[in-house]
């Protein structure tokens, strides 16, 4: 990775303000802060990828779309009602579908793609059999798509597995995967603020490890 600038410096710094104090405003479901730095951690991974010279490739571009997407998402997802959260549903499967085209390569292992494709599949059928009995039918639709749709975008990050970039592609796309289940778990199953302890870093940090892949990786 090349050395970074001063921008890509201070984005990495307001990132390193913004989710610890988000984590504690959502433990202590103090919405002020919740409604404060929830978009300034969307704004750090945003920076991070245009201070990176997300413009300058195909690939940086479409991460550059789900990055936007996925703070569309976090602002959508920040009322807890039904309404938001379907729209923040929307503005995160957007996301998913923009990362799957970035990471798509003519140039794969096709032993890392069937490993990691494998995984995803796994991942899909535990995590409907733990959801749909928490679904009421009007949700069952959406969030099958929206989980076919992650499944999706990790088998294609499984294209990135023996490229340059490959490291954080795939830790950032399956850490934005395993951090829905907070989100999820906390939605359908159980609304503990613990969730976020761990669900809303690792989200944070997954995007921020996606907006650095665009240094790496200029195709």
């Amino acid at each position: 990775m090349p050395e970074l600038s001063p921008q890509a410096i201070a984005a990495l710094g307001l990132a390193a303000l913004a989710i610890p104090a988000l984590v504690v405003s959502d433990f202590r479901q103090y919405r002020p802060g919740r409604y404060l730095f929830k978009p300034a951690a969307a704004l750090a991974f945003l920076w991070l990828a245009w201070a990176l010279g997300a413009t300058e490739s195909r690939y940086g571009q479409w991460i550059l779309a789900g990055l936007l997407c996925s703070s569309l998402g976090d602002v959508l997802l920040m009322p807890d009602n039904r309404r938001s959260f379907l729209a923040g549903l929307v503005a995160f499967l957007c996301g998913h579908l923009c990362y799957a085209v970035a990471f798509a390569s003519s140039h794969y292992s096709g032993t890392w793609v069937l490993v990691n494709g494998a995984a995803a599949l796994v991942l899909l059928i535990v995590s409907l059999r733990w959801l749909l009995p928490h679904l009421d039918a009007t949700m069952k639709g959406p969030v099958v798509l929206y989980t076919a749709v992650i499944t999706g975008m990790l088998v294609s990050a499984g294209f990135r597995a023996t490229q340059p970039g490959a490291l954080l592609v795939l830790t950032g796309a399956w850490g934005f995967a395993m951090s829905d289940l907070a989100v999820a778990r906390r939605q359908f199953v159980n609304p503990s603020p613990a969730n976020g302890l761990w669900g809303t870093p690792l989200y944070f940090i997954s995007q921020l490890l996606l907006a650095a892949s665009v240094a790496i990786i200029q195709s």
